[in-house]
């Protein structure tokens, strides 16, 4: 079973129910964490639909706030919300279209672990923030902090065992404190921190957290829909019987990213890709 075909990123209304809302969340608390001050040329690298991007304009008072990501879908649903001064380009993560040393923040969200290469994205992003500036990202804890995603997919595997080989929590080892560690330190950063970043993600009801997962948007909704009708059917109820329920019926569940950051040394060569 490929998993690489589930991996859909294009509809920006479908990403943020599914998972922009709580994306925006973890961007503040993530900025915040990195403590930037104003007047600063920024750049997100794999914005998405702009979560970031709008974060920095709204709180960081930017000099300019540039996100690329490699969907154009995602691109255009960015530059329909995001406040000014953002602004977006399609632009691919390994290959920026940025001198060396033009940006003062090099930043992503939710982003690094779906690149084909995140030690020569790293790279990349080292390449082109200024001498002494900061390079910093944030992914999703899916082994261990992301507990609707783990809802999903141990409900997956229950109802069919060859889920397991797409299990995000299994996909994406590197999304842990020495992975992150080690891959800024590989691209010659310097001043390495990595820190937990955890918000609730509390759904009305069960429909608001079932919902989403039949977009198509990502490996999990991309899942969903390539199943059957009565598979569907079974992997829903087996969820359902697994997610705790309040009496309002809300799903109150949380959701941890892990943030790293480093700094380009002031005088020493960044290490190729």
């Amino acid at each position: 079973m490929s998993r690489e075909r589930f991996d859909t990123w294009a509809a920006g209304d479908a990403y943020d129910r599914y998972m922009g809302r709580w994306s925006r969340a973890v961007a503040d608390r993530f900025l915040a964490w990195l403590g930037c001050p104003e007047d600063l040329r920024w750049l997100d690298v794999g914005c998405g639909t702009g979560a970031l991007t709008s974060a920095v304009a709204a709180r960081c008072r930017p000099r300019t706030a540039l996100g690329v990501d490699r969907s154009a879908g995602f691109v255009r649903a960015a530059r329909a919300t995001a406040p000014a001064p953002a602004r977006f380009a399609v632009a691919d993560a390994l290959s920026l279209p940025v001198r060396d040393g033009a940006c003062d923040v090099v930043v992503s969200g939710l982003a690094l672990n779906f690149l084909p290469s995140p030690r020569a994205a790293v790279a990349e992003a080292a390449r082109v923030v200024a001498p002494g500036g900061p390079v910093a990202a944030y992914v999703w804890d899916y082994a261990a902090g992301m507990e609707f995603l783990t809802a999903f997919w141990d409900a997956a595997v229950a109802a069919d065992p060859a889920a397991a080989a797409l299990h995000e929590g299994h996909r994406f080892p590197d999304c842990r404190p020495e992975p992150l560690r080690d891959l800024w330190a590989g691209a010659g950063l310097t001043d390495v921190a990595v820190a937990p970043v955890e918000v609730p993600t509390v759904f009305t009801g069960f429909a608001d957290l079932w919902e989403p997962f039949l977009a198509g948007q990502g490996p999990a909704p991309g899942y969903a829909a390539s199943l059957a009708p009565e598979a569907r059917d079974r992997l829903r109820d087996t969820l359902r019987a697994s997610v705790p329920t309040g009496p309002d019926g809300t799903v109150a569940l949380t959701a941890r990213a892990w943030a790293v950051r480093g700094r380009r040394p002031l005088s020493a060569a960044v290490p190729a890709a």
